[in-house]
Parts: C-alpha cells; structure tokens; sequence
C-alpha cells in the first residue's frame, strides 16, 4: 500500500511538472548538447541509481550512443545504488558493461592521479536532495578538486533540487566541517548541483583555491519552485516521498538518542524511542535490514514516538522552512534531557553539532527557545548567504 501511494505521488508530481513546464528536460536528457563534445574522450562517469535517461542508467545509454566510457566512480551506496548507508563500497568490474567501477567511498575517497591517468574527462550525474547533510555534494567537491589538480575537465548534468523551493537553517560554522557538510551553507541551500559547483569555483573552496573546469548542461524549462520528487529511492533509507521532503528535519535526529527510522521501511518519516513509552501511544520496532539499516539504534526494541508519514506534503512545501517543532517536541517530552543529544548507542549516526552545523541549535533548544525564536536567530546569516548564492544561480 505505501508503495502505492509514494508511485501516486510521484506520477501526480510529474503530471504537475508536464502541465507546467511541458518541455522539462533534465541536462542528461540532452543528450545533444554533450554527447558529440564526448566522443573520441576516455570518459569517467561518477554516477550512482539516480543516473537516468528515460528507464536507462546514463552509463548504458551513453555507451549505446557511441561514448567511450573507462571508468565509472562508484560514491556512497555504489553505482547501481545496492549498497547500504555507511557500507564501504568496493572496486569491482560492473557485470553489465564490463567497465570498471573504482570506489569513492572506501579507503579512497577523491580520485587519485593514477586513477584519472586513463581518463580525459569526466561527467558527474548524480540527482541530489538540496540538503547540507546528503554525501554527493561532497563527493562532487573531491572530483572536482582532482580535476582541477590533474588538468581535466567536469562535465555536469544538471537535475532538479527536491528542496530547491527553500532556502532555510543555520549556516555550517567550518569549525565543524565534514562529509555531512563542507561549506558554509544553511540546512538547505536551494541550489542545483551545477549551481553549486559554480559555487564552488567561485568561493574559492577548493583546496589552495584550485579553479575546475566545468561545464553545465542546463535543464530545460526548470524553477526552484518546481514541486519534483526523482522517479528513483534517493538511497537505500530515503525511499519515499516523505522521506524527501521531510529529510531536511528529521535527519536532525541521528544526532540525537531517539531513532529516525531506520531498521524500518520508511526511514526519516518516524521518530520514537522506548523511553517514550506512555507518552506516545505510536510505535515501531527497529530491525535489522540488510542494505538498509544493518545495527538501527535500539535494535528489536519497541520504540514510541511520532508518525510523520501522512504529513500534508503540499502544506510542507508552503511553509517553505525547516520543521523545528518536532525536534523541540521531543526533546521537551522525553524523561531524561541531559542524554537527549548522546548518540552513543548507534554507528550509523553521527553528533548533532556536525547534523546542526555548530553547537547554537543544541543550546538554543536546551535554553528553551521556541522554533520562531531559533529561526529568527539564522537571519542575519541567511540575507548574507542569500546574497552570495545568487551570483551562481542559472534558474528563476
């Protein structure tokens, strides 16, 4: 039945999209505008299961229209998208094409010198989520600083940011910077993935202000403002509609003692713990999922808390923010606050102040201020971010 309804939602989003930007094209879908520019490269594909044209993987299609493909860089959850959160991906020959696949997210995490030897240029087409915390934003800087290091050239596909409608959350103080957030950018930055490595460029980023070149195939007739969901599980745990939309808040809770979610099938739409329990009358019960979720935070436990899953999603869009009150909510409820923020018990989350990007939220929530309070307290920083990002933006 959920799967039903997350299909309904994604055909009657793309009904939505076809009846008001007709001529949408994501920039793989152009092939024409890439394809002749490819042919006679070595080229590297740094791609995963998001990479489509049509029904295709970008790999199978582009190698069907004559691309001379050597390589393909595998990031977190693989290339076909079939390794779980966190799992370290492997080097491998990919059984369909017999290109090489070389892992991005191993021991090796930015392309090398010898990786890139047989490679004259590389295309990343990856569909990300417009949120600080998701991993493909920095996987795309490592690529791009090995380029700019090795003298190739990055070829973008642009797709369109599920969260791109918003711009909202405190700005990452670099004190705290890591693969869930590189840059100094808020929760959701409402950018594309070719605006935010113009970004990049531009802001000087890269390490010792190394300078990729780039080039971005543009959509076709796309806004910010465009209600999109991909026709794809964005990963292993977020593979639902409200899943997306919901992820910008709700990933706030790895870094606290309750679960999020995960060791269920619908991750980052539920939030419980058993100390909850009498307070909440919802439930569920983590397990163990093999590609998904192998050691959820309390395990075989029954867990009490919030159901997020029938959230009015077009309300959610209109409110063009990121929800605090569910985090304020259960902080306030659950029995013992001085461990609300111990993550302790799991390995698959991460502290808070890396999610959060700083340590303010966490005091701000523990103070007691409301959600209005803490939002108003991101404004400042906000107007200025806003500012920087517009130079870099190719779409309304």
């Amino acid at each position: 039945m959920k799967k039903m309804r997350f299909t309904l939602l994604i055909c009657v989003c793309f009904l939505l999209v076809q009846s008001t930007y007709a001529q949408f094209r994501t920039g793989a879908e152009q092939t024409a505008a890439y394809v002749g520019y490819l042919k006679g490269k070595r080229v590297g594909m740094v791609v995963n299961n998001s990479s489509k044209i049509g029904d295709s993987s970008t790999v199978d299609s582009l190698i069907a229209l004559g691309v001379t493909i050597v390589k393909v860089f595998g990031p977190e959850h693989g290339f076909r998208g079939d390794v779980g959160a966190g799992v370290k991906v492997s080097n491998e020959i990919d059984p369909k094409t017999g290109v090489k696949v070389v892992s991005l997210y191993g021991k090796t995490k930015k392309p090398t010198k010898e990786m890139l030897s047989d490679v004259d240029i590389l295309v990343y087409d990856i569909q990300d989520i417009g949120v600080r915390y998701f991993t493909y934003i920095a996987t795309m800087h490592r690529v791009m600083e090995a380029c700019a290091e090795q003298g190739k050239e990055l070829i973008i596909l642009d797709r369109p940011n599920p969260n791109g409608y918003f711009i909202d959350g405190p700005i990452l103080d670099m004190a705290y910077k890591s693969d869930i957030g590189m840059h100094p950018v808020p929760i959701t930055h409402g950018m594309t993935v070719g605006e935010y490595a113009q970004m990049i460029n531009g802001e000087g980023w890269l390490a010792n202000g190394v300078q990729c070149k780039i080039k971005v195939i543009k959509m076709q007739n796309y806004s910010h403002d465009m209600p999109y969901l991909p026709p794809v599980k964005m990963s292993p745990n977020i593979n639902t509609a409200q899943a997306i939309l919901l992820y910008p808040a709700t990933c706030l809770f790895e870094g606290t003692i309750l679960s999020e979610g995960r060791g269920t099938q619908y991750p980052f739409t539920v939030i419980g713990s058993p100390a909850l329990k009498g307070i909440y009358s919802f439930s569920f019960t983590p397990v163990s999922i093999k590609d998904m979720s192998a050691t959820p935070i309390y395990k075989d436990q029954v867990c009490y808390g919030l159901d997020l899953r029938n959230v009015d999603l077009q309300k959610l869009r209109a409110e063009k923010k990121v929800n605090l009150s569910w985090l304020i909510e259960t902080y306030n409820k659950y029995p013992k606050k001085e461990i609300f923020f111990d993550n302790k018990q799991s390995k698959e989350i991460v502290p808070f102040e890396k999610l959060a990007g700083g340590t303010k939220l966490k005091e701000q929530i523990v103070a007691g201020m409301t959600a209005e309070e803490i939002r108003k307290s991101w404004e400042p920083d906000l107007v200025t971010y806003k500012k920087m990002r517009q130079q870099y933006v190719l779409y309304p």
